[in-house]
């Protein structure tokens, strides 16, 4: 597999830079795997198989989620911009549109924790459970 992902050459890109395009990529393969499921759920006829399908579609919405949080935390301006458009009610066109002017101007709300550095443990703990 080539390293597509990249339009400057790779040598010249920080490790940060590279870790954020991988980041980039991995939100889009598991948006176009998310896409695939719902494909297939909508036209498979077996119960067992369908129910199989949505367990998976489950576990490519945490995937997409954790990414993303990931490049939030990343980018605090691209946080700032998400939060006037996501769970909001109204147009979304027109919280986009107000939220990408609150950013630009300064005055997006700033009771946000900025993150000076990536924290990868997405603070969800142990996953291994109490050790017997």
């Amino acid at each position: 597999m080539g390293f597509d992902q990249y339009h400057e050459p790779p040598e010249e890109l920080s490790a940060q830079t590279r870790t954020f395009a991988r980041m980039c990529a991995n939100l889009t393969e598991e948006a176009e795997a998310i896409g695939w499921y719902e494909q297939r759920i909508s036209v498979e006829p077996d119960p067992a198989s369908r129910a199989i399908m949505n367990n998976s579609l489950g576990e490519e919405f945490k995937h997409f989620s954790m990414e993303l949080e990931y490049l939030f935390r990343a980018k605090p301006e691209w946080r700032e911009t998400a939060r006037g458009i996501l769970f909001q009610d109204g147009d979304i066109v027109a919280n986009g549109e107000a939220s990408e002017a609150a950013v630009d101007s300064g005055t997006a709300p700033a009771d946000a924790p900025q993150a000076a550095a990536v924290d990868t443990s997405l603070g969800i703990g142990s996953l291994k459970g109490p050790t017997l």
